[in-house]
């Protein structure tokens, strides 16, 4: 069969298309079974012996029957095809993961969320100090409450326009207490 398939080549290398279906037909199952050794996918495997077959078939007029058998000449050229499939995968499967660690959202700190929460407290609290007694109350009803401004004066027994007033110059003292501009 060896000096037959290095005959097969040698027309192919000469375009001759049935030395070729002819090489295909007694080679296929043996180039297809090394294909699936390396890259272990059969559909991988039939994609590498069509790229295989087709640089055969452009370079079978380099075939030299002195430095090998046809054979090993042809799984030569498979098993580079397949191996090159195989570091493809790997590598695409490798900017996959590192496009997947890259752009990893970052986990939420909770830790420094409540932090920041407790010292804006803190400061809150301490601008509440600067206020009188009358806006801290109106104020605090009015947002840590959530009562309106109607409710907010009923309780306070003021009319409804002194409670909003208070509720505003306690909001605008408040403000320049934390230094929060305008």
């Amino acid at each position: 069969m060896a000096p037959e398939l290095a005959e097969l080549l040698k027309l192919s290398g000469r375009g001759d298309e049935a030395a070729f279906a002819r090489l295909y037909d007694a080679t296929s199952a043996r180039v297809f079974g090394l294909a699936v050794r390396v890259v272990r996918d059969p559909a991988q495997a039939e994609e590498v012996c069509q790229e295989a077959f087709l640089e055969i078939w452009k370079t079978a007029s380099r075939y030299d029957a002195a430095k090998g058998s046809a054979l090993a000449w042809l799984f030569t050229i498979v098993h580079r095809k397949a191996v090159d499939r195989v570091r493809s995968a790997e590598a695409s499967t490798r900017r996959d993961t590192s496009y997947h660690h890259k752009n990893q959202p970052t986990e939420h700190d909770t830790t420094a969320e409540a932090v920041q929460a407790s010292f804006e407290a803190r400061r809150v609290r301490g601008a509440l100090q600067t206020l009188t007694d009358v806006q801290r109350q109106a104020l605090e009803l009015a947002y840590f409450g959530g009562y309106t401004h109607t409710e907010v004066a009923s309780m306070l027994d003021l009319p409804v326009g002194t409670a909003k007033t208070r509720i505003r110059d306690g909001l605008i003292r408040l403000r320049d207490a934390m230094g929060v501009g305008a």
